[in-house]
């Protein structure tokens, strides 16, 4: 698709104007960031090394998966203001066999109060084959995610979860019931309300959320990001959507064709 270094740095730039945009907006720069469609860790290096995010104390959590495509999950956080509890652990996902899909990435970090949080981060698989022929695929992410949340209740109990990513599928797919009573959905009542983070068609889905553990649910929101310079407007179904990086073969020059997703947590009274 050729694909050169004077795009992947463009890419970078505007990632890492994105999470200036944040900082301005919402007054700090996240702490923590979780990404999924990675291609490796040295293009995470490059994206903190190259870019004006050298200045920010970002430090890398990775490993490679056996995605079929070559892509992984990874998380950012700043050494500023948390540091590494223990050694990140990648759950791969089983339908009766291991599915050459995503890891996903469970990390324990630390502020400087003590309080301790739980991050798993996901990409779930896709639809690709279509919705009744992947549901067995998803069901199976969401199961390992379940069965990865009753391990950490268990074994770190009283510290929060946050679960993170692209589930790719809305909040009312079956497959959420797996996590009732045990972590409550923040994209909700932004998915009742018609928001979403991908738009297909002239319509609004949202696939990419945060869900958190019942002890800091009221203490938590989470927004849907439409920044300016990611956007772009369609003609043919009258609106915004993200601009994407390509278009099938043919690059158009965008960086994603999801919104971000923030949560703002309070862990002080």
């Amino acid at each position: 698709r050729r694909w050169t270094k004077k795009k992947f740095q463009y890419k970078c730039d505007n990632i890492s104007r994105s999470l200036f945009w944040i900082g301005d907006k919402y007054g700090r720069m996240p702490d923590v960031i979780g990404l999924a469609e990675v291609e490796n860790r040295g293009a995470l290096w490059k994206l903190l090394n190259d870019t004006l995010l050298r200045k920010c104390g970002y430090r890398i959590v990775h490993t490679d998966s056996g995605d079929r495509r070559g892509i992984d999950v990874a998380l950012l956080y700043r050494d500023s203001s948390y540091e590494l509890v223990s050694t990140s652990v990648t759950t791969p996902v089983y339908e009766g066999e291991k599915l050459a899909t995503r890891d996903i990435l469970q990390v324990c970090l630390k502020d400087e109060t003590g309080q301790k949080v739980n991050l798993i981060v996901n990409h779930h698989p896709s639809k690709y084959g279509g919705s009744k022929a992947s549901i067995g695929r998803r069901d199976a992410a969401m199961r390992t995610l379940r069965e990865l949340c009753d391990s950490l209740f268990i074994s770190d109990s009283g510290v929060p979860i946050v679960a993170m990513g692209d589930f790719n599928d809305t909040p009312d797919g079956e497959q959420f019931r797996l996590l009732d009573q045990v972590l409550v959905n923040k994209a909700d009542s932004l998915f009742d309300a018609g928001m979403g983070t991908i738009r297909y068609k002239g319509k609004w889905d949202l696939i990419d959320m945060f869900l958190v553990s019942d002890d800091i649910s009221e203490r938590t929101r989470m927004d849907i990001l439409e920044i300016p310079f990611l956007m772009t407007y369609e003609k043919k179904y009258p609106g915004l959507k993200p601009l994407r990086t390509y278009s099938g073969p043919r690059y158009i020059g965008g960086v994603s064709d999801h919104c971000p997703v923030l949560l703002t947590i309070c862990f002080i009274d």
